[in-house]
């Protein structure tokens, strides 16, 4: 099978064997080449290097299907590896085929091996390209209760934004991609899509719904500058719509805007007006403005089935025009040292380790210098050698972006969610703090008793989930649902936090406490 794309005939120092093990000199390591690969059949054809762009490779060779670019990036250091510089720098055209015949003279061996070219992004790392920041960055997202339509939403805004070359259609099952999510036909992790509008570049997380996985959804909305509330006409308000409003209102969303979802199954219109009146007065209830909130009505399903309808794609060019018009862009503290809290981690075959998060402030470059902190006993001091955001290469992050940091000499076991990159000097972690809670009513969803000293419910703090106590004053001797108390929260593992820091404690599946701050620390 011939692939019609760039390939390179290039020799090298070494053959592999089908098991795909290095051979030269008569010893054989390790490497790391993919199955698909070494099961292929690499034919030999000419000793010389040659280049051809655009065409297929000679007949005589048998090329291997499409396969990980940074399986090749990782194969091409270890045969070129004294040239692998001028490879990073490659231009395209012309150029490359000659750059190529340089190289060609210090790798001759007697038995050659076909490699296709990676693109020239693929050379500096696992970015398709390079972020250009032309528009403002806003963080926003999609909430909730599960199964209302906020992946289908999600998939519908990205096809409509990809009809107008501003983004990259994502369908519902490249969002809900695990299998225990296509299975269940849930969302469980937060997942992140981008797409621009004529104002705005935004990064989108999609959160899930359901009530087991509501600190996935905790981790979610601790990353928007505003929220879509999605809410099903049908259904009406349901216990997580009530939820979620409740932790977005206390995390420190101050922007919401209402898509009143399934419009096209619902035909009982003073139901709709129903369900309208009661998401305002719970908003409202909240401290949203909520008589003035954008309430657009649609259907995700119809827009995303190209439906020219009111409810199809002209309901989410509603929705996206009151983003940009009623969310407002937020001052970012860039002048702060960087700080970033991780909400995952993940292991890059041949590469390293990968940290993802949203930075709460400052910027940062490569090469910078941070420490890694939280969580663990001790602090890991590393480089970033990498930053991208939506497989894009950034010069440069800063306060609001949502990006993924290469870690130098860092395992994944090292580091977890919840963990802090920071470059503050005195940057410190604890274990114990005094704040100020609101004790939630059973009917705001908390608890129906009160609860003594030594309560031992989750402490919610940025991207971490963390068990306590918590210790009522002197002066406080229980604390009843809907009091405002003072206490001290002693947590199991140390956090670094600073005062002013907002928190939430919950147990059981409830939101026990809300609008919980950081007074002093102990």
């Amino acid at each position: 099978m011939y692939v019609p794309c760039s390939w390179a005939l290039t020799t090298v120092t070494y053959s592999h064997d089908e098991g795909g093990r290095e051979r030269g000199g008569g010893e054989a390591r390790e490497i790391g080449v993919p199955k698909s690969f070494a099961c292929q059949g690499i034919s030999p054809t000419s000793s010389s290097l040659a280049f051809a762009e655009g065409k297929h490779s000679s007949p005589a060779t048998s090329i291997p299907q499409v396969y990980a670019h940074s399986q090749l990036i990782c194969i091409l250091r270890r045969m070129l590896k004294p040239t692998w510089s001028l490879l990073r720098v490659l231009p395209t055209g012309e150029a490359i085929g000659g750059r190529l015949a340089q190289l060609s003279s210090l790798h001759r061996s007697s038995l050659p091996l076909v490699l296709p070219l990676p693109p020239m992004h693929a050379c500096r790392g696992f970015a398709i390209g390079v972020f250009e920041r032309k528009k403002p960055h806003m963080n926003i997202g999609t909430i909730g209760h599960v199964d209302h339509g906020k992946t289908t939403l999600t998939a519908a805004i990205t096809k409509v934004c990809s009809s107008f070359n501003r983004g990259t259609f994502k369908s519902y099952e490249d969002i809900d991609k695990t299998p225990e999510e296509q299975k269940r036909g849930i969302t469980i992790n937060a997942t992140h899509v981008e797409y621009e509008t004529e104002k705005r570049h935004y990064s989108h997380i999609d959160c899930p719904g359901h009530l087991d996985y509501i600190k996935n959804m905790i981790t979610g909305t601790s990353q928007m500058d505003g929220s879509i509330l999605v809410v099903s006409a049908y259904d009406g308000l349901m216990p997580q719509t009530k939820e979620h409003v409740l932790l977005s209102k206390q995390i420190g969303i101050e922007n919401i805007i209402v898509y009143m979802n399934k419009m096209d199954v619902c035909e009982d219109n003073e139901l709709v007006d129903l369900v309208e009146l009661e998401i305002r007065e719970l908003l409202s209830f909240h401290k949203y403005d909520g008589d003035n909130i954008p309430f657009i009505k649609g259907s995700a399903l119809k827009a995303l089935n190209d439906d020219n309808s009111s409810y199809g794609i002209p309901s989410i060019l509603q929705l996206l025009d009151a983003c940009d018009n009623y969310i407002v862009e937020p001052k970012r503290k860039t002048n702060l040292p960087f700080l970033m809290s991780i909400d995952d981690v993940l292991q890059i075959s041949g590469k390293g380790t990968v940290a993802t998060g949203r930075v709460e402030q400052g910027t940062l470059k490569v090469n910078d210098t941070v420490e890694i902190l939280g969580i663990k006993d001790k602090t890991i001091k590393t480089i970033i050698t990498g930053i991208e955001m939506f497989r894009k290469t950034l010069d440069t992050a800063q306060a609001g972006d949502q990006i993924g940091i290469m870690l130098k000499n860092v395992k994944k076991g090292d580091i977890t969610r919840g963990m802090v990159v920071t470059k503050m000097a005195n940057m410190k972690t604890y274990t114990k703090f005094e704040s100020d809670i609101y004790v939630l009513k059973n009917e705001e969803g908390g608890r129906k008793n009160p609860f003594s000293s030594y309560y031992r419910p989750q402490a919610y703090i940025r991207t971490a989930d963390v068990n306590c106590a918590v210790i009522l004053g002197d002066d406080t001797q229980i604390a009843n649902p809907g009091d405002n108390i003072k206490c001290t929260i002693e947590l199991m593992y140390p956090l670094a936090i600073t005062c002013g820091l907002r928190f939430s404690l919950r147990e059981g599946g409830k939101t026990v406490a809300a609008s919980g701050v950081i007074t002093k620390i102990v």
